[in-house]
């Protein structure tokens, strides 16, 4: 990692810490959680180094950038909001004010709504682990859906998320042991792990959770402290809140049911990962939903952390669509 430049600026009523890197058209790339602009650490210098701009931002609620300490203050609807804004703020090198996004887990919900939403600031958007699901007109809440879906012994992870003060508990007991339990069991690394999508009703995730025998070749214990750090410091209210928001957002984006990107896209999942098998059916409707969509790409052997699993795999699929678009 080099030419790394920590910046702030204020967009959207918050404070949007970011790394840059590079010179040229402006690449925004988006984490989820839990991680942060370092989950992007492998893609930097690559995507500076073929010509432009990087920017690797902390979500709201993460590391650096503001906390609002509202539920409704993490909607999807707010974090587009800060995306637009920080494309405006940033300018580009081009000049005709559009950059493209690039986002994993939580961001690539994010960025694909941003394209979404706002098209016309958008030049083009690759989304990481989780494919674009056009907005539904269905009437059940996403909640709902996930209690039918968990039955009565279990809760589904993000039905756990929902309380405030719960998960935050039981993760700060020891915030790096979470991590890293949380992390392996998400990864292609461990072999017939746990199910961490489930919880037992009355238990807490961090029972299922798995610590690896030692350390994976994508996750150092530098690593670990980094994220560590970050979280023993920003806390886990902010990022929790973006689980919090899914009936919210399900009613804010109804205007837009049915709607399709239409801006050149690219989807990168894993093999092993979690969110790209649940997500075959969005995968199946790409061709109506992504109709300019250059590629959908499935990296054999990767589990839930893509670009840091299988860096080179992804960095060669997100240079080929940059360069193509640009």
């Amino acid at each position: 990692m080099h030419d790394l430049v920590h910046q702030t600026v204020g967009v959207n009523n918050i404070r949007s810490h970011y790394v840059a890197c590079g010179e040229g058209p402006l690449v925004i790339l988006v984490h989820g959680f839990p991680e942060s602009w370092y989950s992007w650490r492998y893609q930097l210098s690559a995507i500076a180094d073929a010509g432009f701009r990087a920017v690797a931002i902390d979500v709201r609620g993460y590391g650096r950038s503001s906390k609002p300490t509202a539920v409704a203050d993490y909607s999807m609807m707010q974090n587009v909001g800060d995306i637009v804004a920080l494309i405006d703020a940033l300018g580009d090198a081009v000049g005709d004010g559009k950059a493209t996004l690039i986002g994993h887990d939580w961001g690539a919900p994010i960025v694909w709504n941003t394209a979404l939403l706002r098209g016309d600031v958008v030049r083009g958007v690759a989304g990481l682990s989780v494919p674009f699901s056009a907005p539904g007109a269905g009437a059940t809440r996403p909640t709902d859906g996930m209690r039918a879906m968990a039955g009565e012994a279990n809760e589904f992870y993000i039905e756990y998320f929902q309380s405030v003060g719960r998960a935050e508990a039981e993760i700060e007991q020891n915030v790096r042991d979470w991590l890293l339990g949380f992390y392996h069991c998400a990864s292609a690394d461990i072999k017939d792990g746990p199910n961490i999508s489930l919880v037992e009703r009355g238990k807490q995730l961090r029972d299922k959770l798995v610590l690896p025998e030692t350390m994976p070749e994508w996750l150092t214990t530098e690593d670990l402290d980094h994220y560590t750090s970050e979280f023993e410091y920003s806390g886990f209210f902010g990022p929790l809140c973006r689980y919090r928001n899914v009936d919210r957002d399900w009613a804010e984006l109804k205007a837009y049911v049915g709607k399709a990107i239409t801006v050149p896209s690219l989807f990168i999942g894993g093999s092993r990962d979690g969110p790209t098998m649940w997500g075959g059916a969005a995968i199946a409707q790409f061709e109506k939903t992504l109709p300019a969509l250059t590629k959908s790409v499935i990296i054999e052997g990767s589990g839930h952390w893509i670009q840091q699993e299988y860096a080179t795999a992804t960095n060669a699929e997100l240079l080929e669509f940059l360069t193509a678009i640009h």
